[in-house]
């Protein structure tokens, strides 16, 4: 924090402290107003991997509506889902539990169990906020309204990319155009209305997913490489690109048994696995939609005299894999592509703008983290915590390690019987897949940090990997396990 900013920040607390003595009078005593409580933009991006960005390095991506909430506020650089699956993970941000708590453990359908989740929306509508979702709820079929909402604009299941159906408040509606469009529109209705109270928006995109499949049973066929449907005017975007690609994309394996099981049907990861092109480029032109959505955002904000005066939090779910180990859409894997989600955050009340952190936030302190904001009771026994501190400064031993974990279900045939528990610190990784013997994995981040050198039995690394085995183990006892599974 530099001086400047301090000396600011000093200036509005001395006028404050003049108004309130000026307000009681002399010799009177007058409790400090408390402060305001921010309104709340939350946007879940769909598979949005952390490196998509032009503010997070991407070398020709355009997101300059994205980039301003960096610019003008802050990036965490290590920022990480503790599920790579979509329903865990957004069951994760709701309630501030892991998997094995909230019991959200797959993709199929848990519309009842959704319903009974313990979450953030539900703190702060009983501590005076307006609470609204607007988009893909992805936890199960079920498109009617969950409890913490005043407001409600769900897509049906999945959704579609073009003329989705939406229940609005209980209503059905067959909505016309893009999806992301759409949503938007619905977006800056929001924004733009009346609003008595602070109000928390839950924007949830459905992009950048594919088109899939939807089984009776709640679960989803595999999704094709051709199914990321960009907007009409975006379909050429970026055309003739070079693809960046990262030193463990599109190669084969090594070291990873679970990987490179031989399974019925089903051809070696490798080369021809990978994420195509064809594929890359059409995620980032459905991104393109989103970041026109961001700058429309923007413009309602101002518009209406709120844009200081909202937190604005743009993450993903979890990431995507660009044929990194030669995997594409079983992106249920605990390497750094799969966990790595972006994490951009605005409110110039307390982040100074162009603040970078590296400490490792998590979807488990988002609940914690808004309920601090809005001054609402944070709920006991949640497994994240709240990121607050960090706004101002960076904070020394934050966090030194923390537990993913994916529960074996059946969506991919390659990843069938591929349950894992994962510990990850700043330097290590440990991969404990509980029903695959002897295909645990082991990795120094510091010298490999592409995942490419399995250390699990070399004989330099043992003592790190009893330590973090420990560690593993003190984790998941601490998330309501009984420690390593073997």
């Amino acid at each position: 924090m530099n001086l400047s900013f301090v000396a600011r920040r000093f200036f509005v607390l001395l006028l404050a402290a003049v108004l309130v003595t000026a307000v009681a009078g002399p010799g009177r005593a007058l409790a400090a107003a408390p402060a305001p409580r921010p309104n709340i933009i939350f946007i879940l991006v769909d598979d949005l991997r952390w490196d998509d960005m032009a503010c997070t390095g991407h070398p020709f991506v355009k997101s300059p509506n994205l980039d301003r909430i960096a610019r003008e506020g802050m990036i965490f650089r290590n920022a990480f889902a503790t599920t790579v699956i979509c329903s865990p993970s957004r069951a994760s941000i709701l309630t501030g539990l892991h998997t094995r708590t909230h019991g959200i453990v797959d993709n199929t359908d848990r519309s009842p169990a959704s319903h009974k989740l313990v979450t953030f929306p539900q703190a702060l509508q009983r501590a005076g906020y307006e609470t609204a979702f607007l988009g893909k709820w992805h936890m199960g079929n079920d498109d009617t309204r969950r409890p913490g909402f005043d407001y409600w604009v769900c897509l049906k299941g999945q959704g579609s990319t073009n003329d989705p159906e939406l229940n609005v408040n209980g209503q059905a509606i067959q909505a016309k155009g893009y999806v992301t469009d759409i949503l938007s529109e619905r977006a800056i209705e929001f924004l733009r209305a009346k609003h008595t109270k602070p109000f928390l928006l839950y924007y949830s995109h459905k992009a950048v997913h594919p088109e899939t499949i939807q089984r009776a049973d709640g679960s989803l066929s595999d999704p094709t490489l051709s199914n990321f449907i960009p907007a009409e005017r975006h379909k050429t975007l970026y055309a003739g690109a070079t693809i960046p690609r990262r030193p463990n994309a599109l190669s084969a394996p090594t070291g990873k048994p679970a990987l490179q099981r031989v399974l019925p049907g089903l051809p070696p990861l490798g080369p021809e696995t990978g994420s195509s092109d064809t594929v890359i480029l059409n995620r980032l032109r459905m991104q393109a939609a989103i970041d026109e959505s961001m700058g429309e955002v923007f413009k309602a904000l101002e518009a209406t005299g709120q844009l200081d005066q909202t937190l604005i939090v743009l993450t993903s779910d979890h990431g995507y894999f660009y044929g990194e180990h030669g995997l594409s859409v079983e992106r249920r894997l605990a390497y750094e592509e799969g966990i790595r989600i972006p994490l951009l955050v605005r409110y110039p009340a307390l982040i100074k703008a162009g603040t970078k952190r590296n400490q490792m936030v998590l979807t488990l302190d988002f609940a914690p983290t808004f309920m601090e904001l809005a001054g609402a009771p944070v709920t006991p026994g949640l497994h994240g915590k709240s990121f607050v501190p960090l706004f101002a400064a960076s904070v020394a031993g934050w966090r030194d390690s923390f537990l993913i974990e994916h529960f074996s279900e059946s969506v991919f045939p390659r990843t069938v019987k591929m349950g894992y528990q994962a510990i990850r610190t700043e330097n290590w990784k440990l991969i404990h897949y509980v029903d695959l013997p002897d295909s645990d994995e082991f990795y120094d981040l510091n010298r490999d940090p592409y995942e490419m050198r399995n250390l699990i039995g070399a004989a330099g690394a043992a003592a790190e990997l009893a330590r973090m085995r420990t560690e593993l183990a003190r984790h998941v006892t601490a998330a309501g396990g009984t420690g390593i599974r073997r």
